[in-house]
């Protein structure tokens, strides 16, 4: 990942994509799966805020060949971009989409008895993933609803090419949250068992995702659907066996664009939640709330780096803008790099670090990045 020594970028705020670091992740990743699993890249979202026609046209060039997405129109722009291969919406979709579904070659988690039959009565072949409730109480059918399962096999117009589950608690490494997801993959491939013994084919069987991978690496499936770890990074509250040697795909940078001294008493930004103890140098940032850098993060440990000197950000976040201690710096001018996340001279913050000063995850810290901040793709 670039340290922002040479930017090619006059914007306000932008990311910096790694694209290296994304294959490297890949190919990683898809060494650490069972004989026969084949890596699943998880698109949704813009490719976590990474850019998605890119991404996955990168990963299409290293041999990824089946991407998830989470409404209709992420595989539309997919297909528009000349992504090929396997698309599976895993959203819902409503049933006046399925021509759109047919059309763009899209296949569709179907998420319980109801939905399946109004896809079906559409009258346009569609494939089809059916998904298994096995205990996290999101999306799928239960169980013990075997009837309503099997109602999904008998639709005319649905081909069932996959069924799936979800692990709720997989990142955990707690003794009762391992019994409660073997439970999970217990009640999965049993269910998996019955359709068999029905006569029915069930296609492509996926229930890992990331943290899966890592906490449950021995666990046989033909996919194997990978998104925050992809990316090179995990959650810091997570609990897992040791990862693939990942690597940071994205970083976040933004740019001085005023300087001012004040005085002890003095406060900084809405609501005066700050108040300056001493004399003070503080720099305003051309980066805020609106572009994805939580209010909360101010206070709560949130900092930056100008100049390879790790700052505190300091009073809250406006929606363009936000106010860094630079007391501690050396020279500093308008139109210097600060990085919220990565590399800047000797110092990094890492996306897991950044989460934990906002309250949150990196899936979220990640997805919050919209998009009026340009990207900007190495390698």
């Amino acid at each position: 990942m670039s340290n922002t020594k040479n930017i090619v970028t006059s914007s306000r705020a932008w990311i910096e994509v790694d694209l290296e670091a994304l294959s490297h992740n890949a190919r990683e990743i898809s060494l650490s799966l069972p004989r026969g699993c084949e890596l699943m890249a998880v698109v949704k979202t813009d490719a976590y805020g990474h850019g998605i026609t890119k991404v996955a046209r990168r990963l299409w060039r290293e041999g990824v060949k089946t991407f998830a997405v989470a409404t209709v129109n992420e595989g539309i722009l997919l297909r528009k971009n000349g992504v090929k291969g396997n698309i599976l919406v895993l959203g819902y979709t409503h049933f006046a989409d399925a021509k759109i579904l047919s059309k763009n070659n899209l296949e569709q988690l179907v998420v319980d008895g109801a939905h399946a039959k109004s896809l079906d009565e559409t009258g346009y072949k569609l494939n089809v993933h059916v998904a298994i409730d096995t205990g996290m109480h999101r999306l799928g059918i239960e169980r013990k609803n075997f009837d309503e399962i099997e109602s999904v096999f008998k639709c005319k117009n649905l081909t069932v090419v996959g069924v799936a589950s979800h692990l709720a608690s997989s990142d955990s490494q707690l003794s009762e949250d391992i019994d409660f997801t073997n439970e999970q993959i217990k009640n999965f491939y049993e269910t998996v068992g019955d359709i068999q013994e029905k006569g029915y084919g069930v296609g492509k069987l996926h229930v890992q995702a990331s943290y899966g991978v890592c906490n449950y690496p021995e666990l046989m499936c033909d996919y194997a659907r990978v998104g925050i770890m992809l990316y090179g990074v995990m959650s810091d509250n997570s609990k897992t066996k040791p990862l693939p040697e990942l690597q940071p795909v994205l970083s976040l940078h933004s740019r001085v664009i005023q300087i001012r001294r004040i005085e002890a008493g003095e406060s900084v930004s809405y609501g005066r939640i700050f108040t300056a103890t001493k004399p003070m140098r503080i720099a305003v940032v051309s980066i805020g709330y609106a572009d994805g850098v939580p209010r909360q993060i101010s206070g709560n440990g949130g900092v930056c780096i100008v100049n390879g000197v790790k700052v505190p950000i300091i009073g809250r976040v406006c929606m363009d803008l936000l106010m860094i201690d630079i007391s501690e710096v050396g020279f500093v001018e308008p139109g210097d790099v600060v990085t919220l996340i990565g590399k800047n001279g000797d110092e990094e913050i890492r996306c897991e670090d950044f989460a934990v000063a906002s309250g949150t995850i990196t899936n979220e810290v990640l997805c919050r990045l919209n998009s009026r901040l340009e990207r900007v793709y190495w390698r």
